[in-house]
């Protein structure tokens, strides 16, 4: 496995950093596939281009994705925090895996929009289901946000 590779498969992912590929992260899962232990095919935020694109790179027969790890859906929305029922729980801080949620005890959250992929790690994590995910462009249209 060559540095090189990995970092070459790692910038065809999406880096949603979603684990829906079975990894980690987007990092991890293209070491696995650098190393020949994953296929091309686990990845639902690339969809079935992405797993050509990897296909490609690896000089593999392409193949779609793995429809039973997740639904494709593109382009990735971001989560907005609808700010009048977060009861500041934290419990979204710790589910994502970007760090695009800011916040503290007992206070209102938010997302940082350019940092958020989209991954919805936060939605299920909410006990009170303030996370909602919209396109980027309606970010302003969500009451509250």
């Amino acid at each position: 496995m060559t540095p090189d590779l990995v970092e070459r498969l790692d910038r065809l992912l999406p880096q949603t950093q979603c684990g829906q590929c079975g990894y980690a992260g987007c990092r991890p899962y293209a070491e696995a596939m650098a190393q020949g232990e994953a296929r091309v095919d686990h990845c639902p935020p690339g969809g079935d281009a992405g797993a050509r694109a990897l296909a490609r790179l690896l000089d593999v027969p392409a193949r779609p994705y793995d429809r039973s790890r997740g639904e494709h859906k593109a382009p990735a929305p971001v989560a907005v925090i609808v700010e009048a029922d977060c009861i500041g729980c934290t419990k979204c801080i710790q589910a994502c895996p970007v760090d695009a949620i800011i916040g503290a005890a007992k206070h209102m959250h938010v997302v940082i929009e350019p940092l958020c992929t989209g991954c919805e790690l936060c939605v299920p994590a909410c006990p009170v289901d303030c996370i909602v995910l919209v396109p980027v462009e309606s970010r302003a249209e969500v009451p509250g946000a």
